[in-house]
């Protein structure tokens, strides 16, 4: 039971946070396994500890040494009995487990669907909260796919992409949808009303377009005290919910944006100048590391008082309106793979010919 990516699941301890991000993206597990310049089997990285490491707002040059965590849970020598696997990994509940030779070189690595034979699923907590769909929108950044079809009906994966939402939040035990329609709303409620599922929308149409906040306003009398999740329809986020809304709670935020890290190139040397129109300096190719709104949070109800009636309202005044009142916003980090926008229009090209739809299904498949 040997794991055929071993060299990218380890890491070496002075590798940079940056770049031990960027290895954890490409292997696509929320996993690695630090070891010191002999290989010696040291502690485990997560993305637990990346997040907490950006909303410490630590930099991301430092090495992974002052980052990973030194006391891991379980590691196995290489004598292990299957049995002894299993026990560890459930009382532990854990997805893998190193195996170390004498020398505490890690020699293998087993994850759940070795031992157990079926994928290991993570989710045991339920978030019982409604979620709000922004699905009023034209779409003008998918034109001309919109002008036939609304985007919350372009299909990913051989569904509707609100509904692949919906899937995903119903796995957390989000119930409750409302949908904030607007633009082409009846053709979306149609579709729905029809459909194989067990969902059942509420919809509430907006009169005119309210901005990217505005519509919210509407739900203030059908929301109960609390909190809710709102996406736009057009993104897609792997994270784990019940950990974005633990972090909402504890925190005890009014608003919490999801974040996504982003990374940019500029493929061009770029001129600083100095004063006299002399160079100060040229940059070839600089690279970039930034903190992105993803298009989905967590509000409390309160917050839709501040939002007016019948006005175009975006979440940027929303969030300022929150502040002024001494309110709290948040931020939870997810990695740059964890978030897939169909709103570029490039991406959306990506999803007809079948790449983005593979890069989903799999997303999907871990947690399952």
């Amino acid at each position: 039971m040997e794991h055929k990516d071993l060299v990218g699941l380890t890491i070496k301890n002075n590798i940079s946070v940056k770049k031990a991000m960027k290895q954890m993206d490409s292997v696509g597990l929320k996993i690695l396994f630090v070891v010191d310049d002999t290989g010696k089997f040291i502690g485990t990285l997560t993305d637990g500890d990346f997040r907490r490491w950006i909303l410490a707002n630590n930099d991301f040059d430092a090495e992974v040494k002052k980052i990973c965590n030194k006391k891991p849970i379980k590691f196995l020598f290489e004598n292990y009995d299957i049995d002894t696997v299993k026990r560890v990994m459930v009382e532990n509940r854990l997805e893998a487990v190193p195996i170390v030779d004498n020398s505490q070189r890690i020699a293998n690595v087993l994850f759940w669907e070795d031992v157990f034979g079926n994928k290991y699923k993570k989710i045991d907590k339920k978030v019982k909260i409604p979620l709000a769909i922004m699905a009023g929108g034209e779409g003008t950044r998918l034109s001309p796919f919109t002008k036939i079809l609304p985007k919350p009906l372009i299909p990913i994966n051989e569904k509707p992409i609100a509904e692949v939402i919906m899937d995903r939040f119903a796995e957390f035990g989000c119930t409750k949808f409302y949908f904030l329609l607007g633009y082409k709303g009846a053709m979306i409620q149609s579709y729905f009303d029809s459909a194989k599922n067990s969902y059942k929308p509420v919809y509430v149409y907006e009169n005119k377009p309210g901005g990217t906040a505005g519509a919210l306003k509407l739900l203030s009398d059908q929301l109960a005290e609390g909190s809710f999740f709102v996406s736009n329809c057009d993104i897609l986020i792997e994270a784990d919910y019940a950990d974005m809304y633990e972090s909402h709670i504890r925190d005890d935020n009014d608003i919490t944006i999801v974040g996504a890290m982003r990374h940019f190139v500029v493929p061009y040397g770029i001129i600083e100048m100095a004063e006299g129109g002399q160079i100060n300096k040229l940059i070839e190719k600089p690279e970039y590391d930034f903190l992105v709104n993803t298009g989905m949070y967590i509000l409390k109800r309160e917050v839709l008082s501040y939002i007016p009636k019948n006005e175009k309202f975006d979440f940027t005044d929303l969030i300022r309106k929150t502040q002024e009142n001494g309110g709290k916003i948040g931020v939870y980090p997810v990695s740059e793979k964890s978030w897939v926008d169909i709103g570029q229009i490039e991406l959306l090209e990506d999803a007809v010919s079948g790449a983005l739809r593979e890069r989903w299904s799999r997303m999907k498949a871990k947690a399952l």
